[in-house]
């Protein structure tokens, strides 16, 4: 059910029960997730001492992911929206608990390749997390709400990318990788609980269903024909894809910055530092004007980040680096959601979220094949350093290309 039309400020919207059980949904699929993905880095790197085995980790699940992901949109759109993210939080639980078998050996298993399959149906079950969350959003808040909704929101996914990170690099140096993975199960259960008991009424599906692939076909052609929606996306899946370090954080505590897995448990959370900060600013003064320079200019500095990234030495100038990174992305991150959120019909939520899933998962898995393919041929740090140079160029050209992104007042959406 909508919440009522007025202008509350952020303490209002976390007093509504449905708005706080969808972010508990998300906070808890987030730290499962993240708990998983930085314990399966040092699971792999321990094993290989390889950067491009990092890289395969990216493409191990984001294949699977392109796969599923335009089928989940429209599943999304046509089937009850709670009840299909409670079934991928069943997948998350089924991840976590194959990879502690694995890590404990009660799954006998040679070499990495069980944990690079496990991760493939991470991939599969990624899909339908971010269009459910975009779904229902629409549904526990009225319009006027999105904007401080999505900064809200995005204070929760980003504090998810801090805990979780750091939780799973101090479980793995405290109990090791089988306590890790089990309690990224625990939260996986969390979030289905989360969604069990959350009360929303839920668009009727409609009545004559076109064929699934002439659907599929309507959302990507509604996401191609809004300049502003399509700059938006573009503008953060190319910037990531080239410029990010995330990935290649195990080789860099390893081989340069010498330090453990409690050290990458805190450089992989700082960069959500950076966006909480962000999203707590936007939350409580929401961007309306200039909102289209601002998110250019706040990837040109994410691309200045990256290279100084690279040159870094020192442990803890290389966090705080990362957390300047991590704000710069954390502006995107909120402009892009609420453009989702307003420009997107409601029959087309699904849909839209799955490509907009598309180019996210491009950015960030596509970006860690290529970051370790990079790697492997000029070296970790010339790597790094280059594609903070590609992110200015793509900068440049989307502003370029895209003038009404460039020109964008949300208030224009609205």
């Amino acid at each position: 059910m909508n919440a009522p039309s007025d202008h509350p400020g952020t303490g209002t919207l976390l007093r509504q029960p449905g708005f706080v059980q969808l972010l508990l949904y998300r906070v808890a699929s987030m730290l499962s997730y993240q708990i998983v993905a930085v314990t399966v880095g040092w699971h792999i790197y321990e094993i290989t001492r390889n950067p491009f085995s990092l890289g395969l980790i990216g493409l191990a699940e984001v294949l699977p992911f392109f796969c599923t992901a335009p089928f989940a949109g429209y599943l999304v759109d046509h089937l009850p929206r709670r009840r299909l993210g409670m079934t991928a939080s069943l997948g998350l639980i089924a991840t976590a608990v194959v990879l502690a078998l694995v890590a404990t050996g009660g799954l006998p298993a040679r070499g990495v390749w069980p944990i690079y399959l496990a991760i493939a149906l991470t991939g599969m079950v990624r899909a339908f997390l971010s269009p459910v969350y975009n779904a229902l959003f629409a549904r526990v808040l009225a319009r006027e709400q999105f904007a401080r909704g999505a900064g809200v929101g995005s204070v929760v996914f980003q504090t998810g990318m801090v805990v979780g990170p750091a939780l799973g690099g101090a479980l793995v140096a405290w109990g090791g990788k089988g306590l890790s993975y089990t309690v990224a199960a625990v939260m996986a259960i969390l979030a289905l609980l989360a969604l069990a008991t959350l009360r929303v009424s839920e668009p009727a599906p409609p009545q004559v269903r076109a064929p699934i692939f002439a659907s599929i076909a309507e959302g990507a052609r509604f996401v191609l024909s809004n300049q502003i929606m399509l700059g938006a996306m573009a503008l953060d899946m190319f910037s990531v894809l080239l410029g990010g370090v995330v990935a290649m954080l195990p080789a860099f505590i390893h081989d340069i910055l010498q330090h453990g897995p409690e050290g990458l448990g805190i450089l992989r959370a700082a960069p959500a530092l950076g966006s909480i900060a962000v999203g707590l600013w936007l939350a409580r003064r929401p961007l309306q004007r200039n909102a289209g320079r601002v998110l250019l200019c706040a990837v040109a500095g994410f691309g200045l980040c990256v290279i100084a990234f690279g040159l870094s030495r020192n442990f803890w100038l290389s966090g705080a680096i990362l957390v300047f990174y991590g704000a710069c992305d954390g502006v995107s991150v909120v402009v892009r959601s609420t453009i989702l959120q307003l420009a997107t019909p409601d029959a087309m939520r699904g849909r839209v979220a799955s490509i907009n899933g598309i180019f996210i998962s491009s950015s960030n898995e596509l970006g860690a094949f290529y970051a370790g393919s990079a790697a492997r041929l000029l070296g970790l740090v010339p790597a790094v350093v280059v594609g903070g140079c590609a992110v200015l160029g793509v900068a440049a050209t989307i502003a370029w290309k895209a003038p009404r992104l460039r020109r964008l007042d949300l208030r224009d959406l609205q």
